[in-house]
């Protein structure tokens, strides 16, 4: 699914340069893109490559997205009952 750039994410989890951006989709549920800022000839790049020394701040981001969006799918959930 690709986000448009004019819609923003609920939230978003970053660990140095990786970052996961978690969105809601139009049925409600969710879904997160993952990125990797980078500097390259004095600007700021992104790429959803990572490298070796990437994965372990990519294995926190995305731990830590699911258990948000876990917790806000029981919140909305609680608050339809």
């Amino acid at each position: 699914m690709t986000q448009s750039t004019t819609n923003k994410p609920v939230h978003s989890i970053r660990y140095g340069n990786v970052r996961v951006a978690i969105w809601r989709n139009e049925t409600g549920f969710h879904n997160v893109t993952l990125e990797r800022s980078y500097r390259k000839d004095d600007q700021w790049k992104s790429s959803d490559s990572f490298g070796r020394d990437d994965l372990p701040k990519l294995t926190a981001a995305v731990e830590e997205a699911y258990r948000w969006i876990f917790q806000n799918a029981k919140d909305a959930e609680e608050s339809h009952e």
